[in-house]
C-alpha cells in the first residue's frame, strides 16, 4: 500500500558539543551539551589560565555564574573547591541541562540554579560572593548594566574577584573605582579580565 504523502518527518537530535572541565576533582570528565545562539563557553585555554589566577583564591569562594550558559565556568570553580556557585541564566534549556550536570556530578548540595535575567537576579541577592563571573553572549551590551548593579549593591565581597569577558574589539567595562583590574589578556577574538574588589579602606589611601 502507498505511504501518505503527509506522512510525519522524524525529527532529528540536535547535535551535541562536549564541555570538559580541567583541572580539579572532576578533571577530564566530559559533559555533553547542545549548542545555541550565543552558547559560547569559555575555551579550554582561557579556563586554565583563568583559574591558574585564582587559584589562591578559589577554595571555599562563594560564586555566581551569570549568563551561565554551559556552566563551564561555575562547574569548573566547583571542582577546584569552590565552596558554592550560584548558576543564572534566562534560557530553560541551558539552565536545565547545567542541572543535568551539576546533578551527574553529585554536587547537588553546592549549586543553585536560577532561570532569570541576571539583573532580575541581582536585583535581589541573597548576599554576597567572593568570584563572580561575567561572560554574557557578545555585542548586546549585557556587561555594563551588571557591573553597575554589583557595585552598587555591593554584592562582591572585600577581596573578591570579578572575571568579565569581551569580544576583544569591544571597549573596555567602566567599572567602580573600587574594582582595580588585577589580570588581563587576549585569545583570539576575545579579550578577558579578571578585576579585584578592593577594600573601601585601600581605595582611599591610593587617592590620598
Amino acid at each position: 500500500m502507498a505511504r501518505s504523502g503527509n506522512r510525519s518527518v522524524k525529527q532529528r537530535p540536535a547535535k551535541q558539543s562536549t564541555l570538559r572541565i580541567i583541572g580539579g576533582q572532576w578533571r577530564g570528565r566530559k559533559l555533553a551539551f547542545t549548542p545555541a545562539e550565543g552558547l559560547r563557553p569559555t575555551s579550554d585555554r582561557v579556563r586554565e589560565t583563568l583559574f591558574n589566577w585564582l587559584a589562591p583564591s578559589i577554595h571555599g569562594a562563594r560564586c555566581l555564574d551569570l549568563f551561565a550558559g554551559s556552566g563551564a565556568l561555575g562547574l569548573e570553580a566547583l571542582s577546584r573547591g569552590a565552596a558554592s556557585c550560584d548558576f543564572v541564566d534566562s534560557s530553560a534549556p541551558a539552565l536545565r541541562q547545567v542541572e543535568h550536570h551539576v546533578q551527574s556530578l553529585g554536587a547537588g548540595t553546592r549549586a543553585r540554579c536560577h532561570m532569570m535575567a541576571a539583573l532580575t537576579f541581582l536585583q535581589d541577592s541573597p548576599g554576597t560572593f567572593d568570584i563572580v563571573f561575567i561572560d554574557p553572549p557578545f555585542g548586546k551590551h549585557l556587561v555594563a548594566p551588571v557591573c553597575v548593579q554589583l557595585a552598587t549593591a555591593k554584592l562582591v565581597a572585600a577581596g573578591g574577584f570579578i572575571y568579565v569577558e569581551t569580544a576583544v574589539h569591544d571597549p573596555a567595562p567602566e567599572v567602580a573605582v573600587n574594582w582595580r583590574l588585577h589580570r588581563e589578556k587576549v585569545a583570539g577574538d576575545v579579550v578577558y579580565r579578571l578585576f579585584e574588589r578592593v577594600r573601601d579602606a585601600a581605595v582611599s589611601g591610593h587617592r590620598g
